[in-house]
C-alpha cells in the first residue's frame, strides 16, 4: 500500500463469496460490523491495517497479490480498446473507466476479450477473405496476448516465485560467477538429471532438450554462458515449483491451453530469473551502481537483456526498485517483449511509435542511446535503447539482431547513471513521443503514418505538409 489507499471491494466481495459467507457471517470472521463490510466491498471505505491483517490471519491471503493494483494498466487498455470509431458517439471519459474499473473489475477484463476477439476478427477479415470461405474465425484471444496481459496486469511481479527463487539463492550460495555450476549441481543432486552440453550437434535455434526418460538435459554448448544458465534454471524451476506455478496457472484462468503452456514457460522464467538476480542483492547492486546494465551484467554473470527486463519487476511491496518499462523490439519495429511498471503503456497492436529511441539503437550497434521523451498526457521519461545480437556459432549460423529498451519516470532519473549531463529540465530537450499512430492524440508530428481511428481529419488540397491532412 505504502501510502495510498486500498479500495479493493469487487476483491473482497470474490473472496467473501468463494468462501460460501454471507456478508454478516464474513463481518464476523474479519471482526467488523455487517454496515462496514457493505461499505468495504461497495468501494465506500478503504481497508483499514486492521482488516488486512484480518484477512491475512483468517483467510490466508497473499494481501502483495490482493492488493495489486492494475488500474492505470487496465485504463490504458480500455482507452485504447474504446478509441475504435464504433464508440465514437459514446466513448466514456478516463474517469468514467476508472469508476467502472474499481467497482467491477472483472467487467473491465471481459469487456476487453470481447474486444480481442472483435479485433481478431477484423484483422483476418481484412487480410484472409478467401481462407473465411473454409475455416472458422477463432474469437478466443492470441495466446501470446492473453499471457502478455496476465504478467501486465501483475505489475510485472510473481511475488511467490520471487521470494521462492531468492530463498533458494540464498540457501545454496549463488553467486554472479557460479549459476552454471551450482546449477547442474542441483539437478543432479536433487533430482538426479544430469546436464549434457552438446557442442556442433544441436540445431543452432534449440537451447535446451528435457529427455525425462534418460533423465538428462541437453544444453546447447554454443550458446552464451549466461543462456546456458538461464536453461538450467528454468529446469529446477519447472521441477521444484511445480505446484506453485500450477497453481497460479489455475488462479489465472487461462482460456486455451496453448497460452497456459506459454504462460507455463514464463512462470519458470520468471523464477531462473529472480534466482540468478535475487531480488534483495539485486536492488542493493542496481542502487549502487545506479542502474549501470553493463555493470550489472558483469557483477551477475548476466546478459544485458536479463539484467535489464530484471530491473522491470522490482515491485515488491515495502520494497519497490525504480519503476522502469522494458521493451524488446526486431528490426521491423516488432515489439517482442514489452513490460512496465510505469503509467508507459505499450500499444496492444501495431509496432512502436517510430520516435522512440529504441529504433535509433539499430543505427548505432553496441552503443548506449540516451532519450528524453514526453509522451501525450504530459508524463516524461527518460530512456535507453542498446543493440543486441543472439547468434549460434558458425558463419552459416543464423543471426537475429534486436535492440532492447529501459526507461523510467523522469522523476527518477538521477538515481540512474544515464542522466549524467543531460538537461533534464529544459522542456526543448524531450521528443514528443507516443505509443502508436492509431491511437496517438497528437496533432501535428512529422512521422504520423496514419490518423489516429478516433480522430477527424480534414485535407486541404491547396496546402502540403509533411503529412498530407490534418486532424481536428
Amino acid at each position: 500500500m505504502e501510502g495510498r489507499k486500498l479500495f479493493a471491494g469487487a476483491r473482497l466481495r470474490n473472496l467473501r463469496q468463494a468462501e460460501n459467507l454471507t456478508q454478516r457471517q464474513f463481518a464476523e470472521r474479519l471482526g467488523i460490523s455487517t454496515s462496514y463490510v457493505n461499505q468495504l466491498e461497495n468501494n465506500q471505505r478503504p481497508l483499514s491495517a486492521g482488516v488486512i491483517l484480518a484477512l491475512v490471519d483468517g483467510f490466508g491471503v497473499d494481501i502483495a497479490r490482493f492488493a495489486a493494483d492494475d488500474g492505470d494498466r487496465i485504463v490504458n487498455d480500455l482507452h485504447e480498446a474504446l478509441s475504435d470509431p464504433i464508440f465514437a458517439e459514446r466513448r466514456p471519459s478516463r474517469q468514467d473507466l476508472k469508476i467502472a474499473i474499481t467497482n467491477t473489475p472483472d467487467f473491465a477484463h471481459a469487456f476487453l476479450t470481447l474486444q480481442r476477439a472483435y479485433q481478431a476478427a477484423k484483422d483476418r477479415m481484412a487480410s484472409l477473405d478467401d481462407a473465411l470461405q473454409h475455416e472458422q474465425i477463432d474469437a478466443l484471444p492470441l495466446p501470446y496476448e492473453e499471457v502478455r496481459d496476465f504478467f501486465n496486469y501483475a505489475n510485472n511481479y510473481i511475488d511467490w516465485l520471487d521470494r521462492g527463487a531468492e530463498a533458494l539463492a540464498t540457501e545454496i550460495g549463488l553467486e554472479g560467477g557460479n549459476h552454471l555450476k551450482l546449477g547442474t549441481e542441483r539437478l543432479r543432486g536433487t533430482h538426479g538429471m544430469s546436464v549434457v552440453f552438446e557442442r556442433g550437434t544441436m540445431d543452432p535455434d534449440i537451447y535446451r532438450i528435457h529427455d525425462p526418460g534418460a533423465g538428462r538435459l541437453l544444453v546447447n554448448a554454443d550458446a552464451p554462458r549466461a543462456t546456458q544458465s538461464f536453461q538450467i534454471w528454468q529446469q529446477i524451476a519447472l521441477a521444484e515449483e511445480h505446484d506453485a506455478i500450477e497453481r497460479i496457472l489455475d488462479e489465472a484462468r487461462f482460456r486455451s491451453r496453448e497460452a497456459r503452456s506459454i504462460a507455463r514457460i514464463g512462470l519458470a522464467n520468471y523464477f531462473a530469473g529472480a534466482a540468478m538476480l535475487p531480488y534483495g542483492r539485486f536492488l542493493s547492486a542496481a542502487r549502487g551502481l545506479r542502474h549501470d546494465i553493463e555493470l550489472l551484467a558483469e557483477r551477475f554473470g548476466a546478459s544485458l537483456e536479463q539484467v535489464a527486463h530484471r530491473l522491470s519487476t522490482l515491485q515488491r511491496p515495502g520494497a519497490r526498485g525504480v519503476p522502469f518499462f522494458f521493451l524488446r523490439v526486431d528490426r521491423a519495429g516488432t515489439i517482442t517483449k514489452r513490460h512496465s511498471a510505469t503509467r508507459l503503456q505499450f500499444a496492444r497492436f501495431g509496432g512502436a511509435c517510430p520516435l522512440w529511441g529504441v529504433h535509433q539503437a539499430f543505427e548505432r550497434p553496441g552503443e548506449i542511446v540516451r532519450q528524453l521523451a514526453e509522451t501525450p498526457d504530459g508524463e516524461r521519461y527518460i530512456s535507453i535503447a542498446r543493440t543486441i545480437t543472439k547468434r549460434g556459432t558458425g558463419f552459416r549460423a543464423p543471426i537475429r539482431r534486436y535492440a532492447i529498451a529501459l526507461g523510467c519516470p523522469v522523476a527518477h532519473a538521477p538515481e540512474t547513471v544515464y542522466s549524467d549531463g543531460l538537461a533534464i529540465d529544459r522542456a526543448e530537450d524531450y521528443d514528443l513521443i507516443g505509443s502508436s499512430c492509431r491511437i496517438c492524440e497528437r496533432r501535428r508530428c512529422p512521422q504520423r503514418s496514419v490518423p489516429p481511428i478516433h480522430g477527424q481529419i480534414s485535407v486541404d488540397a491547396r496546402v502540403r505538409r509533411v503529412v498530407p491532412f490534418e486532424i481536428s
